[in-house]
């Protein structure tokens, strides 16, 4: 069973989300830690965490008395490293669970495909 991922992690991930998908883009203020902790009900302390972590990514950087903004070459950097992480976060744990139902490859690749095709992906 997963842990969940504490909140901090969880509002970078959100801010990242609306980054790939271009709901914010580069040179975009993101939403402030007050913004973000009022939104969703936490501590702004955990909202500051959140935007560091990106800051140190380099996905936001500081403009100093405005705000934070979201980074030229944001977007690849956040892809980037989603790509580079997927494999360990979820086809790991996936794999594991195959071989502990005794699964064929062939049977995962099925159960994959049917789950991709009811969520409308056919491959690119």
């Amino acid at each position: 069973m997963a842990v969940p991922e504490p909140l901090y992690q969880q509002i970078a991930s959100l801010i990242e989300d609306a980054i790939v998908e271009e709901a914010l883009g580069e040179g975009q203020r993101a939403p402030s830690t007050n913004e973000l902790a009022n939104f969703h009900s936490i501590n702004p302390a955990t909202a500051r965490r959140g935007v560091a972590l990106l800051a140190a990514r380099g996905v936001l950087h500081k403009v100093r008395g405005v705000g934070m903004f979201v980074s030229q070459g944001a977007r690849r950097r956040v892809l980037d490293r989603r790509r580079e992480e997927f494999a360990g976060a979820f086809l790991a744990p996936v794999v594991d669970e195959a071989v502990r139902l005794r699964l064929t490859r062939a049977q995962l690749h099925e159960l994959i495909d049917k789950v991709a095709e009811s969520r409308g992906f056919y491959g690119l």
